[in-house]
């Protein structure tokens, strides 16, 4: 295994990955990956969310299987290739909007606030500090009920953290909220926490 990387992925690392190949992760074509995305959604504890956030989009293939559970649905990724894609997937759907953002510089305050805000397979690219900083940036930004779900592979990376120490950090950064489910399949965790408070019925 390579070294760790020492600091937060940067934007560049993204842009090089996916000029070398649209598809890094083969989101599109990989059973592991539509098990998870199925598993993912599975986990949701409501059938529709009124403002939801997607962390790390990438080609918006669970976005477009996240869209029709939302009235608006918001998706962030850091590198501008795979935004493209998921623009022209998820084209003629206007509930749909997508920004250019590598959290957590930059985070979409004016948007908020979420009640379901989508960590997928983004937190393990941070440095310990800037977990810290986004669990702050999630906290606030959370509707009173809302929902966090994070998804993580577990196996061995040269990111900053693995899976399960970037979980873990953004858990114990996250005093506020409640950890409602905490599951391992065989390569993946599943991690919902809870803001508190009563979501309007409207979300559920």
């Amino acid at each position: 295994m390579s070294e760790r990387a020492n600091r937060s992925l940067p934007a560049e690392y993204f842009d090089a990955l996916y000029a070398r190949d649209p598809d890094p992760w083969r989101f599109e074509t990989s059973d592991y990956e539509r098990g998870k995305y199925d598993a993912t959604l599975a986990a949701l504890p409501c059938a529709r969310y009124a403002r939801a956030l997607e962390v790390g989009c990438s080609i918006g293939v669970l976005t477009a299987d996240l869209a029709p559970r939302c009235e608006a649905l918001l998706a962030l990724d850091a590198a501008e290739a795979p935004l493209r894609r998921a623009r022209e997937r998820l084209a003629g759907q206007p509930h749909v909007a997508f920004a250019l953002a590598g959290v957590p510089a930059a985070w979409p305050e004016d948007a908020a606030p979420f009640d379901l805000i989508l960590l997928s397979e983004v937190v393990y690219y941070l440095s310990p500090p800037d977990v810290e900083r986004l669990a702050a940036r999630v906290a606030a930004s959370l509707a009173p009920g809302g929902d966090v779900l994070l998804v993580h592979w577990t196996g061995e990376t040269d990111y900053p953290l693995s899976g399960d120490e970037a979980v873990e950090r953004f858990v114990a950064a996250s005093p506020g909220l409640e950890v409602r489910r905490a599951e391992r399949a065989e390569r993946y965790r599943l991690d919902l926490l809870q803001a508190p408070g009563l979501r309007p019925p409207a979300g559920r």
